[in-house]
């Protein structure tokens, strides 16, 4: 009885293709890095604030004579503007001055 031949090897299935190989190549790279920015609640500012005086969230409490915690509440309130460095706050000193300068009250 005659052999049967043996079937062909079947064609390696190709590579799957590289999502970001077949975008744009200025596409992904600009989206990821807005993304990035975007996830972590980062705002991009159009004004440099690097010859700003910061305060500390303490340091604040101490001028208002309130808790860390009330500083706080007014930063998540968005009453106080702040800047997130690592796990803490900064307050920039003309913030907080203007903060102040609003609730001022004139007595009698």
């Amino acid at each position: 009885m005659p052999t049967r031949p043996a079937a062909p090897d079947p064609a390696p299935a190709p590579a799957p293709a590289n999502p970001r190989s077949l975008m744009a190549p200025s596409f992904h790279r600009s989206h990821a890095r807005v993304q990035s920015w975007w996830r972590r609640g980062v705002i991009p500012l159009s004004v440099h604030y690097t010859g700003a005086q910061f305060l500390t969230v303490g340091e604040v409490a101490g001028v208002l004579r309130v808790s860390n915690m009330t500083v706080y509440r007014l930063i998540s309130s968005g009453q106080l503007p702040a800047v997130r460095v690592g796990r803490s706050y900064r307050l920039r000193v003309e913030d907080v001055d203007r903060y102040l300068a609003a609730r001022f009250t004139e007595a009698g």
